[in-house]
């Protein structure tokens, strides 16, 4: 997508003018300044979902078919130092993320004017464009803007277990410098969803032949994932040692592709103050451009049954949502025993 004016990218659901109640913005902040904060240098390559061994028509539903990229630049020196300040900071609101993470932050967005700004960033959502080869827009569920995960008590733990995401695509930032770091790796296996079943099942991790570990060059860097598709980890780290990184979730904006989301993962780990309302809104947004698809669209004589089909189809998110509103909590998927 190619747009003459940053400013006139689209949105899905506005963010809140306010946060939440019981949210606090940080007390003197720097405004977020692009032109500072911002040292954006686009990806040298790109792996594709059938590179991992997906067929066609397990890529065809999907929002694209690139899996992952190389690690690409996002932050400044300056704006690395200040993602860094403000991950240190947010870390007293820090909870466990189920039975997979134990040091995580969410709903950092509400808490960080200068987080916010560069997870809604026009001029990063480009970048993720011209990567993902298809128009997406910043998450419209702000708990999955600058999720920011904390290395474990124990470094033996792995930071986050092998698993995919609850999100459809999305970038994982290095925070601290992750070339000071013993262990800690960020991996990614190369193969299907499928396949890391398999393994899971028979109580084995993916092989190491068919594990990338991508080299970033510091603090600011990131990796694009497909973060549906792809089964990836925070390997354990070998002492003890600060690792931070900070996830930023997109969606596509062409809303017949499937939502690839596990929201109900999230029940019990989100504040329910905020995550049922964000879910409302964002399937409603799915629901409501379908829709819109069916009244400009849909001519006369047409078969009942594919008729009813189409409206079944539009409004599929919010029955699969209220279904998992009513069942609550479940541990999230994982691949590890």
């Amino acid at each position: 997508m190619s747009f003459s004016k940053l400013e006139s990218f689209p949105i899905g659901v506005p963010f809140p003018e306010m946060p939440p109640a019981s949210y606090k913005w940080l007390p003197d902040e720097e405004s977020f300044n692009p032109d500072k904060h911002l040292a954006l240098e686009p990806p040298t390559e790109v792996l594709t979902l059938a590179d991992l061994g997906y067929n066609k028509s397990e890529i065809a539903p999907t929002a694209t078919p690139i899996a992952a990229s190389a690690p690409f630049r996002i932050l400044s020196s300056e704006g690395a130092q200040i993602m860094l300040n403000i991950a240190r900071m947010l870390r007293s609101h820090v909870r466990r993320a189920g039975n997979r993470i134990e040091n995580t932050v969410r709903g950092g967005c509400y808490r960080s004017r200068w987080l916010r700004d560069l997870c809604l960033s026009p001029e990063v959502t480009e970048v993720m464009i011209d990567i993902y080869g298809v128009d997406v827009l910043p998450h419209n569920m702000p708990v999955h803007l600058g999720h920011i995960n904390y290395q474990p008590t124990n470094p033996k733990e792995a930071v986050d277990k092998w698993h995919h995401d609850t999100i459809p695509l999305d970038y994982v930032m290095m925070v601290t410098d992750p070339t000071r770091l013993q262990g800690g790796e960020f991996e990614y296996f190369l193969g299907t969803k499928e396949e890391a079943a398999i393994f899971a099942a028979e109580n084995r991790k993916p092989p190491r032949n068919r594990v990338v570990t991508p080299e970033f060059s510091g603090p600011g860097y990131a990796i694009a994932l497909h973060g549906d598709m792809v089964v990836h980890r925070g390997a354990p780290l070998n002492e003890q040692a600060e690792r931070i990184t900070m996830v930023n979730g997109y969606i596509a904006m062409d809303r017949s592709r499937d939502d690839q989301s596990r929201t109900r993962d999230l029940i019990g780990i989100d504040d329910p103050a905020v995550l049922y309302t964000e879910w409302a809104k964002h399937v409603a947004w799915r629901a409501q451009g379908r829709l819109e698809v069916i009244s400009e669209t849909l001519k006369f004589n047409q078969d009942n049954d594919a008729v009813i089909a189409q409206l079944e189809t539009a409004i599929a998110d919010v029955v699969e949502a209220i279904g998992d509103m009513r069942a609550g909590p479940r541990e999230a998927e994982h691949y590890e025993h």
